[in-house]
């Protein structure tokens, strides 16, 4: 039997993280998850991709510490052969994230730093360090938001790190395509999770204003985004590389 390929999700144990590491797994891969403090949630994620009758393992991270990196792809490493029967993996999704509302004029700089550390630095070096043990043939599917492309108040210091991981994208996608690795970005629009204190999903205001702002008449649910990016980590996303890809359902056209 064919070796399976492998991908890891970073912030796989909950809300869209989650709902990708199944939708990856459901099209036939293994997949590592990353949790940063909830591993009782990782495990049952776990559980979860071997019921679909894939292989999978949750490992800590916090993508928010570059320097714990090193030690991150150490374990990696000692995970892959046992559980999985092979020393590299084949897609990296670097989804984990926070959100920080508040506007330009009061975003202070703990919360400014936490986010370039979490959204921009954390996914550059993580990816980095990800290039010995990544296979040739493989991919990167990165996350930004239909923030980069519309302004909502409230998001600059957000937005501004996702309008980096889209330049960065194609960077990637340039210097990696001599491996034969494909490098895109995937934007939500909003979606109805917890992300943010779950503002989207549990103010009907809120969900009402942007469903109504929608092409699609609706706002997003994890199920909209897991596929798209399952869908980027198969060979027949093999020719797309380098692309934005948004899935918002028509966000504010």
């Amino acid at each position: 039997m064919a070796q399976s390929k492998i991908a890891l999700v970073t912030g796989g144990s909950r809300g869209l993280g989650k709902n990708m590491a199944l939708a990856i797994a459901k099209k036939g891969l293994d997949v590592i998850i990353t949790y940063n403090s909830q591993k009782a949630e990782a495990d049952i994620v776990v559980s979860e991709i071997e019921a679909l009758g894939q292989k999978a393992a949750a490992l800590q991270l916090n993508v928010g510490e570059a320097a714990s990196f090193d030690t991150f792809y150490a374990e990696v490493k000692k995970t892959l052969t046992p559980t999985f029967g092979t020393d590299k993996f084949d897609y990296l999704v670097n989804n984990a994230g926070i959100g920080v509302h508040a506007s330009f004029a009061e975003t202070n700089e703990a919360d400014f730093d936490a986010l370039v550390n979490i959204q921009f630095k954390g996914p550059f070096f993580l990816t980095q360090k990800a290039l010995p043990v990544l296979n040739d043939g493989g991919g990167i599917v990165n996350i930004s938001s239909g923030l980069a492309r519309f302004s909502s108040p409230g998001y600059a210091a957000y937005a501004s790190m996702k309008g980096g991981m889209e330049t960065l994208t194609k960077y990637q996608a340039k210097e990696l395509g001599s491996r034969g690795i494909n490098v895109n970005i995937v934007a939500p629009g909003a979606i109805e999770t917890d992300f943010g204190g779950g503002m989207v999903r549990d103010n009907a205001q809120v969900n009402a204003f942007l469903a109504s702002q929608t092409a699609l008449g609706r706002v997003g649910l994890p199920d909209d985004i897991g596929g798209v990016v399952a869908f980027l980590c198969t060979d027949d996303a093999r020719w797309i590389t380098a692309q934005r890809i948004e899935v918002s359902g028509g966000m504010f056209i």
